[in-house]
């Protein structure tokens, strides 16, 4: 049988229509898809697309299940690894990943492996309903997961079904961290995202939200008064840096993270029926080249704006979004300004954004993160009438834990120093993965983390 080259396309909303709403984008195979999609597969002996994958998913079984018909083998085959298997299936950078390293790719498109382990996981949780494994004896070790984000909530699941009594506490009032507050509706459905919480709760983890911690409590008060033997940090990046240029204070400039935290977790497009506005603006310039400025563009145009600009200082080839989401913005009309820097927001008499002054760049040598530096062209300024500026150039852990807890080590950015492999910090007891580790970086990496970290803890409380 001939090699089959060409993947299965995605139904998709119209791009036309789906402006008007925040419905999901892409609508997922059907079943003669996926098992067509699925036997493309060449069940390679040494299966180099698990090498790419950061939780360690058995992907060539959960996918000859899945093309033999047994859904429920495949899906107990991919969340015996993968706490959080529909998340993973909608926003994970498999391009760069698992797909990467396909065998298929090399001659044409890789096996799709994200979109069959999004089948599997719609499958379980639409028609069978999400089932709980046999969980083992209780251990009587108890571990603190800080944040309820993609890593928290991977390194508890992990931990639980090892059989320790896992407590996540969340500081706002709905957990899932990023996965609520920062990805639109469009591009997964909270629904989705709080049947994965649901499931990791269904462990026997305990989530206890509107818990600052250094606040309510420090981590020394967990690990000495509260009875945790272990700590795992991951709080994530919520910080937000902005680029230090005149006219930031003006209204109408938002954080990426503010401006999708109003429309996302507040449901400010769903405006007044949930009461937290935001401003809707007619032109609307977003400053940055990552997975969270192309979210912020496409939200900012389902809320109406006329135009939509994404303004990035380098070229699309060091652009570090996803692709699938590129085309998806571009697909919907969004103008990309590349080779473009923001050098100043201008205000009216109101104090309003009325522009932006821009300087158009070339490309040097590259820089310490291993791209072309972008280089300012001498004359090159020009004007961009916009009302509202989203800056998108990336965000910062937050310093409230590193301040109220000695002994844990931070770097010059903020970020916790750990161990790669193990996430063990300098501080005794504590371990950290994810954003406040790394800086901002994607879910599925920040799940690796998570579950690195819980073996090692596992290992530690076993000693």
């Amino acid at each position: 049988m001939p090699l089959d080259l060409n993947r299965q396309p995605m139904p998709v909303q119209d791009p036309q229509k789906r402006i008007h709403n925040f419905y999901q984008v892409a609508l997922g195979y059907s079943w003669e898809q996926a098992q067509a999609e699925a036997s493309r597969c060449l069940q390679c002996k040494k299966s180099p697309c698990m090498t790419g994958c950061p939780v360690e998913v058995r992907i060539p079984e959960f996918i000859a299940a899945l093309r033999e018909g047994n859904l429920e083998e495949s899906i107990r085959i991919l969340k015996s690894r993968n706490n959080l298997p529909a998340i993973c299936g909608m926003v994970c950078p498999q391009e760069t990943q698992c797909e990467a390293a396909c065998v298929l790719g090399k001659k044409g498109a890789p096996v799709a492996i994200g979109r069959l382990e999004r089948f599997v996981a719609d499958w379980e949780r639409n028609e069978r309903g999400v089932q709980v494994p046999d969980l083992p004896p209780p251990t009587g070790h108890k571990v603190a997961c800080i944040g309820s984000g993609p890593a928290s909530l991977t390194a508890a699941g992990d931990l639980a079904r090892l059989g320790h009594a896992v407590t996540i506490y969340e500081a706002l009032h709905v957990p899932g961290g990023v996965l609520m507050y920062g990805i639109p509706e469009f591009r997964m459905p909270k629904a989705v995202v709080q049947a994965e919480i649901d499931y990791v709760r269904s462990l026997g983890v305990e989530i206890v939200v509107d818990a600052v911690i250094g606040k309510l409590f420090t981590i020394d008060e967990l690990l000495h008064d509260r009875g945790y033997e272990a700590v795992f940090l991951g709080t994530g990046a919520g910080l937000p840096l902005f680029m230090g240029i005149p006219g930031e204070n003006f209204n109408g400039v938002y954080s990426a993270n503010e401006f999708l935290t109003r429309i996302n977790l507040m449901k400010a497009y769903q405006f007044p029926e949930y009461d937290t506005p935001v401003k809707r603006g007619r032109r609307v310039a977003v400053v940055g080249g990552g997975n969270v400025a192309m979210d912020a563009a496409r939200c900012a145009l389902r809320l109406g704006a006329d135009k939509v600009y994404i303004v990035y200082r380098r070229s699309e080839e060091e652009m570090p979004a996803r692709r699938e989401e590129v085309e998806n913005a571009r697909e919907e009309g969004i103008e990309f300004l590349l080779l473009t820097n923001p050098i100043r927001i201008l205000g009216d008499q109101g104090g309003w954004v009325s522009g932006m002054e821009c300087v158009r760049n070339a490309l040097g040598e590259p820089d310490a993160s291993g791209r072309r530096r972008p280089v300012p062209i001498p004359g090159s300024e020009f004007l961009l009438e916009v009302d509202i500026a989203v800056i998108a150039i990336g965000t910062t852990p937050n310093p409230l834990i590193p301040r109220s807890t000695p002994g844990l080590e931070t770097t010059r950015r903020g970020t916790v120093v750990a161990d790669e492999e193990t996430g063990r910090t300098r501080k005794d007891r504590v371990w950290a993965g994810g954003d406040v580790v790394t800086g901002a970086a994607t879910v599925i990496s920040a799940m690796g983390a998570g579950k690195r970290a819980a073996r090692a803890i596992d290992a530690f409380l076993r000693q």
